[in-house]
C-alpha cells in the first residue's frame, strides 16, 4: 500500500493519477488493483492561503509493484519497505494507521468511512 498525498489533476484517469503519484514520490512503478477505502473526516478541514476552506477526502488503493527503484524526490523525505510489525512502532497519524490496518485485513469490499 502506498500513500501518495496529492490531488487528482482532473485531466487523467484516477488509476493514472495513482501510478504517476507513486512514481513521483517513491520511484516505483505500480498497477492499481483494488480500492482499500474511501476516507473523510469532518474534523479534517484545510484552509488555503487564498481563503478557500475544504474538507478533504482520500481514496486509498492497493497496488501491485511492477518495477522501478526506491528513490526519494522533492515530494518525499524517505522511502522504504516495512513489515507490519515495523509499521506498528512508527509514529504516524491515526488516520494513516487505520488505512494500513484496513489494507492488511484484506477486506472483500472497500471501506467507506
Amino acid at each position: 500500500m502506498v500513500n501518495p498525498r496529492r490531488r487528482h489533476g482532473g485531466r487523467e484517469r484516477i488509476a493514472g493519477t495513482v501510478v504517476r503519484e507513486v512514481r513521483e514520490e517513491t520511484g516505483l512503478e505500480v498497477k492499481p488493483e483494488a480500492i482499500v477505502g474511501i476516507y473523510s473526516d469532518p474534523q479534517h478541514v484545510v484552509e488555503y492561503d487564498d481563503g478557500e476552506v475544504r474538507q478533504q477526502f482520500s481514496v486509498c488503493f492497493a497496488c501491485r509493484l511492477i518495477g522501478g527503484r526506491l528513490a526519494t524526490s522533492d515530494e518525499s523525505l524517505e522511502v522504504d519497505f516495512f513489515t507490519p510489525a515495523e509499521i506498528e512502532t512508527m509514529p504516524m497519524h491515526e488516520s494513516i494507521r487505520l488505512r494500513i490496518r484496513h489494507y492488511l485485513e484484506h477486506r472483500p469490499q472497500p471501506v467507506i468511512a
